[in-house]
C-alpha cells in the first residue's frame, strides 16, 4: 500500500480554475483576488478588518508592531506552540514570558497568567492549540484589569467557536490565522490579520508592504500617477499574492464542509481508541466548534511503547505521524536565553513526552482512516 502522509491539502477544480484566471489576468502579486479574499473573510468575521499576509508569522509580527510592542516589553504566551508565536516577540526586541498549559486542553492556563504580569507586560498572546479555543473570558478579564492588549494566535482555529462566537469575533484586539499547506484552510503559504481597531488595521496594512502608503494594486488602479507612492515607515515585505488568494477564495467556501468532515473523523478515532492506553484530545464544550486542525493523542506510560518508537514503527507500516509540539522551553535558544527548565512547565513537559499527531485531513478516505486505526491498534492493543 502507498505511504499515507500526515497531511495533504484538499484542492479542487475551483481553486485550480481561479489560479489559472489569476495567471491569465497578469496579476500575480497583491491584486483583485487578494482584495476579494479579504472581503469574503471580513464578511465571515462580522465586518472586521481582514488583512491578508504571506504567513501567520508575518501577521503576528505586524500585529505586535502595530500594538507598540518594542525593546524591553513583555508578551505573555504559552510554551506549547510553534516557535513563531514567540520569535515574533524577539523580532521587536521584546521578551516572551511563558505560562504553563492546562493538562486537559493543552491551551494556556488562564489561572497562571496574572502572576506573570509585570510593569513591562504589554500583550497576552494565547494560542488555540489544535483547533480548540482557549478559555478566553478569564484571559480577557485579566487583560482588561491590567490594561493589556490581547493577540490571539489563531493559526489552528478556523472555524473554531468560543461560547457561540467565531474566533476572530471575540473582544480581543487582534486574531491571526494561518493558511499553511496543512491548515484547515490552505493556500500553501499565507495568513490573515483580523481586527476591529481602525488604527491597528491601518498600521498593519502600511507595514506589510515596505511602509508604503498604498499597495501595488491601489497604485495601478488609482487616478494618481502609477509611479507615485510615499514611504511613511520602515516596513516589511509581508503581502499575500493573488495566486495564494485565488486558492483561499474557494477554500473559504468549503470551510464548513471541511470542518464537519474533520469532526466526523475525530469522533471515529475517539470510538476506535477508547479502550487503548491513550489520552484522547479534548473536545469543544457542548454547542461550540473545534476546528480539528490536529488530532493529538498522548501515549500513556503503561502502553509498553514509547512515543518515538511508536512513530518509527507506524512509519514502517506506512502511516505518517508527527509531534505537535516540542515545547519552546526545551529548545536550545529559548532554554538558554531565558534559563528555562523542564520542571518550570510540568504540564507542557509531560504532554510532550507522549504526544503524537495522527493523520487527519479531508482528502483521507474512510479506508485511509481505517488503515491508521489498524496500525494504532496493532501497536497499542
Amino acid at each position: 500500500m502507498p505511504f499515507l502522509p500526515f497531511a495533504l491539502p484538499d484542492i479542487g477544480d475551483e481553486e485550480i480554475a481561479e489560479v489559472v484566471d489569476a495567471l491569465r489576468s497578469g496579476w500575480l502579486t497583491t491584486g483583485p483576488k487578494t482584495k476579494r479574499f479579504e472581503e469574503l473573510f471580513s464578511e465571515l468575521m462580522g465586518g472586521a478588518h481582514a488583512i491578508a499576509v504571506n504567513s501567520a508569522t508575518a501577521g503576528l509580527h505586524l500585529a505586535l508592531e502595530a500594538m507598540g510592542v518594542g525593546p524591553g516589553d513583555e508578551v505573555i504566551t504559552t510554551p506549547y506552540t510553534f516557535t513563531a508565536t514567540a520569535e515574533v516577540v524577539r523580532y521587536l526586541g521584546a521578551h516572551p514570558v511563558f505560562v504553563d498549559i492546562d493538562p486537559v486542553t493543552l491551551n494556556i492556563d488562564p489561572a497562571g497568567i496574572e502572576a506573570k504580569i509585570t510593569p513591562r507586560t504589554k500583550v497576552i498572546e494565547p494560542v488555540h492549540f489544535a483547533g480548540l479555543a482557549c478559555d478566553m473570558d478569564p484571559i480577557l478579564r485579566v487583560a482588561f484589569r491590567h490594561g493589556l492588549r490581547v493577540l490571539e494566535d489563531a493559526a489552528h482555529s478556523l472555524p473554531t467557536t468560543y461560547k457561540g462566537r467565531l474566533i476572530g469575533t471575540l473582544d480581543s484586539d487582534v486574531a491571526v490565522f494561518s493558511f499553511y499547506a496543512t491548515k484547515t484552510l490552505a493556500t500553501g503559504e499565507g495568513g490573515m490579520i483580523v481586527t476591529r481597531c481602525d488604527d491597528t488595521a491601518k498600521r498593519c496594512r502600511t507595514m506589510r508592504l515596505h511602509g508604503i502608503d498604498r499597495d501595488a494594486f491601489a497604485r495601478y488602479t488609482s487616478d494618481k500617477p502609477a509611479w507615485y507612492y510615499e514611504v511613511v515607515a520602515p516596513g516589511y515585505k509581508y503581502n499575500m499574492t493573488d495566486l495564494a488568494a485565488a486558492i483561499g477564495i474557494h477554500q473559504l467556501a468549503k470551510l464548513v464542509r471541511f470542518q464537519k468532515r474533520r469532526e466526523a473523523m475525530a469522533r471515529r478515532y475517539d470510538e476506535a481508541f477508547a479502550d487503548l492506553p491513550l489520552i484522547l484530545p479534548a473536545h469543544a464544550p457542548e454547542g461550540d466548534t473545534h476546528a480539528w486542525h490536529l488530532y493529538v493523542v498522548r501515549i500513556k506510560p503503561e502502553a509498553g511503547i514509547g512515543r518515538d518508537e511508536f512513530i518509527r514503527r507506524a512509519s514502517e507500516m506506512g502511516i505518517g505521524c508527527s509531534v505537535h509540539f516540542i515545547p519552546l522551553h526545551l529548545h536550545p535558544y529559548w532554554r538558554d536565553t531565558y534559563g528555562l527548565k523542564p520542571e518550570d512547565f510540568p504540564n507542557a513537559t509531560e504532554a510532550f513526552r507522549g504526544a503524537v499527531s495522527l493523520p487527519l485531513y479531508t482528502k483521507m478516505t474512510d479506508e485511509d482512516q481505517e488503515r491508521v486505526i489498524s496500525v494504532v491498534r496493532t501497536l497499542l492493543a
